[in-house]
């Protein structure tokens, strides 16, 4: 991660510079979706290697886990962060992560492409800017 993120600064006028980001979180609020979609693991599973793969994102693991009577959970590790997916069939819901802080991942793209395939009717998206720091800036000559 360090180097490859996308940041931009401005000084504040106070000796310090405040990064634009180091990173985008997408809070995905996937409502009236297909159920059965919901509770299949395999699906579930391969679709979020499916968009990591297809959105630039470098994939370093996951994990899956089917829950009874109903749900699945899975978080993809990725270089850039990860994505991660919680559902709830019996809602037709799922909540879902995807956060990263590499320029070269399509957040926006692997949001359309998971609420495309859960096939929600109602998705809301939030983005939450993550890491913006103060960072010290060199004193002028002056």
């Amino acid at each position: 991660m360090p180097g490859n993120f996308r940041a931009g600064t401005f000084l504040t006028g106070r000796g310090t510079a405040l990064l634009e980001a180091l990173g985008r979180h997408l809070l995905l609020e996937l409502r009236d979706c297909d159920a059965v979609k919901l509770d299949d693991l395999l699906f579930l599973r391969h679709t979020m290697l499916h968009v990591a793969k297809e959105t630039g994102a470098t994939i370093i693991g996951e994990i899956f886990h089917q829950f009874a009577p109903q749900g699945v959970t899975g978080v993809v590790a990725i270089a850039e962060s990860h994505l991660c997916i919680h559902t709830w069939p019996e809602f037709g819901y799922a909540a879902v992560d995807i956060f990263t802080c590499g320029a070269a991942f399509e957040t926006t793209e692997a949001a359309r492409l998971i609420v495309a395939a859960v096939e929600s009717k109602d998705s809301e998206i939030t983005e939450v800017v993550r890491g913006q720091l103060h960072v010290p800036t060199p004193a002028s000559g002056a």
